[in-house]
Order: structure tokens, then C-alpha cells, then sequence
């Protein structure tokens, strides 16, 4: 084996790769397949685009860097491959989910848990950015429908995160925070967390509703500074 010729200069292709990684997960890993492996995948999730970053196994089998290292069509190959893969799942440096019979990876991290959650549920599929927003059981919109209708396009990690704000306020706190969010046109979904935030530590009731309707300013103070031009 010839030796590296060395980096180049200037402006050369760069991988992300967490911090985590370095101090928590490689001090562990003896097996150098493994480590090949986990190294492999971790560039081709950072070199995809879009909200939603996963590779199918498939792909890591065919690409150009396991196919030099270990050949292909090689059975031995193969299983040394899956028993790297396995390890790397059980170790929680990635998360595995089935697609039509397909092994589909993604980085163990909240976006890739919540796209894993998705893909388990059927709103999501890969190849599709988007959420799809579970039909309401009822003539009453749900929370998903809602966000849908008044602030913009569902993705996995954000539908996620509707599901756990349900857990924390009521359906009609949510409906009116969305709703105040559209009246002062700052549509994302931060700010009408903020007002749910704030409505929990500082109480809402009629009195205060109608104090903020005389005085619209006062939700820019606190927690909204941070979501809004002023």
C-alpha cells in the first residue's frame, strides 16, 4: 500500500461530524470495520440536504469507499458489514427503521429519533420532507392541522414537537396561541411557544386577555422579545 500524498491546500470538502462523538463514542470502539463503517455513514448523513438527513443500507454497501475496501459481491464482506452495523446500532451511534423491506439509517438525535417516530407511524417517508398530519378524530381540527393551516409545512422533528407541547397545554391554549401568533404575523412555531410559556408562569384570564387586546406591546416584553421585530 502506497502511503497519503498528504491533505491539499485551500478550500477542500470538510465533514460534520459531533463533538460527542470524539470524547463519548470512540474511546469505545476496538472493532476496525466498526469504526470504518460508523466513519462511512456519519459523511454520507452529513452530505445530505434537506430537514430530514438518513441513508439506506443499500446505498453504504454500494458506495464507492466500501466497495474499495472490502469488494463487492463478497458474502464475507457482507457479514463483517452487518455484525459492524449491528454493533454501531446496539453502541447508539445510529438509529435503524424498514422501509418497504429497506434498512434505512439515521443519526441518533432528536431529529433522527423523531423521523424514526414518523416513519414508524406512516406520516413520513423517506424521500418525503414533509409530515403528513394524522386525520382529526373528531369535526374539531387537531394540533397538527392547525399548525398546518396557520403557520407553514409539518416536518418529522416538528410534529414531534407538537406531540409533546399537547402533553404540556390544553388543545385550546394551543388553538388561541396559534391564532395570536397569525394576528402578529410571526409565524413560527418559537413564538407561539413563548406565549404558551408565558401564559403558564403568568396565569391567563379574561381580565388579562382583554388587557392585552388594549395593549398588544405587552407581548413583546419577556420570553417574545426574542421572536419578534420591535
Amino acid at each position: 500500500m502506497s502511503p497519503f500524498k498528504g491533505f491539499a491546500d485551500g478550500k477542500t470538502a470538510r465533514v460534520g461530524i459531533p463533538a460527542a462523538f470524539f470524547s463519548e463514542v470512540l474511546p469505545g470502539i476496538e472493532d476496525a470495520t466498526e469504526l470504518k463503517l460508523t466513519l462511512w455513514v456519519l459523511r454520507m448523513l452529513d452530505a445530505q440536504d434537506g430537514p430530514v438527513q438518513f441513508v439506506r443500507w443499500t446505498d453504504v454497501l454500494e458506495s464507492k469507499e466500501v466497495q474499495t475496501a472490502y469488494g463487492p459481491d463478497s458474502e464475507a464482506a457482507l457479514q463483517k458489514l452487518e455484525a459492524a452495523l449491528s454493533a454501531a446500532l446496539q453502541r447508539g451511534i445510529f438509529l435503524a427503521a424498514t422501509d418497504k423491506q429497506e434498512k434505512i439509517l439515521f443519526l441518533n438525535s432528536p431529529r433522527g429519533r423523531a423521523a424514526v417516530s414518523a416513519l414508524q407511524k406512516g406520516s413520513w417517508q423517506p424521500g418525503r420532507d414533509l409530515y403528513s398530519a394524522p386525520a382529526a378524530s373528531s369535526d374539531q381540527p387537531n394540533i397538527f392541522e392547525l399548525y398546518q393551516a396557520n403557520i407553514g409545512p409539518l416536518t418529522p422533528i416538528l410534529a414531534q414537537t407538537l406531540e409533546e407541547a399537547e402533553k404540556d397545554y390544553s388543545a385550546e391554549w394551543i388553538e388561541e396561541a396559534l391564532k395570536l401568533a397569525v394576528k402578529k404575523n410571526v409565524r413560527n412555531w418559537n413564538y407561539v411557544e413563548a406565549i404558551l410559556r408565558s401564559w403558564k408562569e403568568k396565569g391567563r384570564g379574561e381580565t388579562d386577555q382583554r388587557n392585552d387586546q388594549e395593549n398588544p406591546r405587552r407581548y413583546i416584553e419577556g420570553d417574545l422579545a426574542d421572536y419578534i421585530k420591535h
